[in-house]
């Protein structure tokens, strides 16, 4: 039984004193469920999508959605947790229940409040979501981490810095059409490539322009079976699903392949029979430029070594043969961790019926695809969407 995504809700991330988790999660459950034309009765399953590791003194948060209406009370609630994949896996864990025949209508919330707690803090949080055994002293945090991985891919296949600028300045470009980005300013190559006051390295050859932002936000999909998503307003396909987990502690493989976001794209792309030159665009995890270069190489785009060719030839680009993060990615639109993936997979349905933003739709799209990262490569998620025929 497929899976079909029949309404949705997003806040704008950014920066939000007067919000809370609670305030958060209800606004996009109300909304999601009014936008799918559901009431909240309807509903037989609630998955919530949140990271916390310290963010939020409130932990234990699935009841939470149930504050959107009275009528959610007693429906069952179960919140999800991977890391920064934390949003995919809850709705990877809808989808299995639609497939399973468990429920007919599935709310799936992600969220995350970042930005009230100390950056020192931040740091420790987001070092959680790495093996501490290992890496639980790195300067820099999680930056850290991925600053090491930088730098090891630069010894192997060379200075890669202008790849990585391209991309930082492709992703800023792409969030000026987002309405719900947090960062909707076009810097430009020369501003991305160039340390500066304004663009510090931060760790290893990572600038501020290479990371991605810390971020408050929300974002919620109501999910049904495809046939009775026929009888519905709208309606996206779940046409094949992936995830595969690796090794938490980066000694046990070669960090430099993702051979974790590898496996989870041919499942995926296996279980839809499709190639990956069937893909009308991707949003993928780029918590860091590095981290998107190396994705073009896991997810087939180009050989090992050679993912800068991706950028340079302009492939990615929203004009290119497979445009990557037409929404501004996590670069621009920010990173509130448990509504990351939640909001890839409504941004891409937003795309695939033609209802993007202007200026952010892909022309003619018709297969959407998702990469969804916990950790170094570690919590791996893919998704392939398609319009209900």
């Amino acid at each position: 039984m497929t899976a079909s995504i029949v309404g949705w809700a997003h806040t704008p991330f950014g920066k939000f004193d007067m919000e809370t988790v609670e305030s958060l999660v209800t606004k996009v459950a109300s909304e999601a469920l009014a936008d799918a034309g559901i009431s909240a009765e309807d509903v037989d399953e609630i998955y919530l999508g949140h990271f916390n590791a310290g963010f939020s003194p409130q932990d234990f948060t699935a009841a939470l959605v149930l504050q959107a209406d009275p009528k959610l009370r007693f429906k069952p609630a179960t919140r999800v947790e991977n890391a920064c994949a934390t949003g995919s896996a809850a709705v990877h864990q809808g989808v299995k229940a639609i497939a399973a025949g468990a429920a007919k209508f599935v709310l799936v919330v992600g969220v995350e409040q970042m930005t009230r707690t100390p950056a020192p803090e931040i740091g420790r949080n987001l070092l959680r979501a790495s093996y501490l055994v290992e890496d639980g002293d790195t300067p820099a945090g999680f930056a850290g981490v991925f600053g090491k991985i930088a730098q090891g891919y630069f010894q192997k296949y060379g200075d890669q810095s202008d790849a990585l600028a391209m991309i930082a300045a492709k992703n800023h470009k792409n969030g000026v059409a987002n309405p719900y980005a947090q960062m909707r300013k076009d810097f430009g190559y020369e501003f991305c490539r160039s340390e500066s006051e304004k663009n510090p390295f931060v760790a290893g050859p990572l600038k501020r322009t290479d990371c991605s932002l810390v971020s408050d936000g929300a974002a919620a999909l109501v999910l049904t079976d495809s046939e009775t998503a026929k009888s519905m307003g709208k309606a996206v396909n779940v046409k094949a699903t992936g995830h595969a987990q690796d090794f938490l502690p980066m000694s046990k493989r070669d960090i430099l392949n993702f051979d974790g976001c590898s496996v989870a794209w041919q499942r995926a792309l296996k279980s839809a029979g499709a190639q990956l030159s069937d893909l009308s665009f991707v949003e993928t995890h780029d918590c860091f430029t590095i981290a998107e270069l190396i994705e073009y190489e896991a997810m087939g785009l180009t050989p090992k070594g050679q993912g800068a060719r991706a950028i340079k030839e302009g492939w990615t680009e929203k004009t290119g043969k497979l445009p990557i993060n037409p929404s501004g990615g996590l670069k621009a639109k920010g990173h509130p961790i448990g509504a990351t993936g939640v909001s890839m997979h409504v941004l891409s349905a937003m795309q695939l019926l033609g209802q993007a933003p202007e200026g952010m739709q892909i022309k003619n799209a018709k297969l959407g695809g998702i990469f969804n990262m916990g950790g170094a490569a570690v919590a791996n998620y893919v998704t392939l969407l398609e319009p209900a025929k």
